[in-house]
């Protein structure tokens, strides 16, 4: 396979077998599903040693992109699995001092992400949304309501998307945004579970106006209880 042809220059070694596999995989020559050459065919093509292309075996292992088989090689995987670690939490973390920032991508992603669940949603979906909201209801009643609560409801949506990637970002999003959303939970409760209702009803009508103005609100309510780092 040519991208493994030549040899590689000894410094960063094991990020310079990642660039080679990455590049492979864009230009189609590696295909999700395809094996890896061999630890073996890997030193010995490229010049390099063992211990560098294990380190980057573990990495690709790291962020889900490939799986290990004993006996069978290193196969791509046909879909991303869950990562040990993931380079856009991290990213996005790091950056979470800029609530602004956060906030403009939230208002930017969740109504793409609502509507995409929106034309993707199955019944079982439909039936843990609500679920989610109820038992929101609930917790408010006896005062036990927590961050956990809110975060179902948006998870339960984003489940909806049915799309790998929309779930991976959305994700992401939603840990940078938990703390948020438990100071909406201690002071705005009800306003959250009104908020929530009314997206999900437009969400129910197929609405997508309808479902951008109630995340408009909904986000204008949790807002105002935020202190924003400029």
């Amino acid at each position: 396979m040519e991208p493994f042809g030549e040899s590689i220059d000894r410094s960063s070694v094991a990020l310079q077998l990642l660039e080679r596999i990455k590049s492979a995989l864009i230009s189609g020559e590696l295909q999700p599903g395809d094996y890896l050459p061999s630890e073996t065919e890997l030193t010995h093509t490229l010049g390099i040693g063992k211990s560098s292309v294990r380190e980057a075996i573990k990495m690709l292992q790291a962020i889900g992109i490939v799986e290990v088989k004993r006996g069978q090689g290193t196969v791509i995987r046909k879909e991303p699995g869950d990562p040990l670690v993931d380079p856009m939490a991290f990213g996005m973390i790091l950056a979470r001092g800029m609530t602004r920032d956060v906030l403009e991508f939230r208002m930017m992603f969740e109504p793409a992400y609502t509507i995409q669940a929106m034309n993707n949603a199955t019944e079982e979906d439909h039936r843990c949304i609500q679920a989610a909201i109820d038992a929101m209801g609930e917790a408010i009643k006896r005062g036990e309501q927590t961050s956990r609560h809110d975060a179902t409801f948006h998870r339960s949506i984003l489940k909806a998307t049915h799309n790998p990637m929309t779930i991976r970002v959305g994700e992401t999003l939603i840990q940078l945004v938990e703390a948020g959303l438990e100071t909406s939970m201690r002071t705005l409760p009800k306003v959250a579970l009104k908020d929530h209702k009314a997206i999900y009803a437009a969400f129910c009508a197929r609405d997508e106006e309808a479902v951008k103005a109630a995340i408009k609100v909904s986000s204008e309510s949790w807002e105002t209880n935020l202190t924003y780092v400029e």
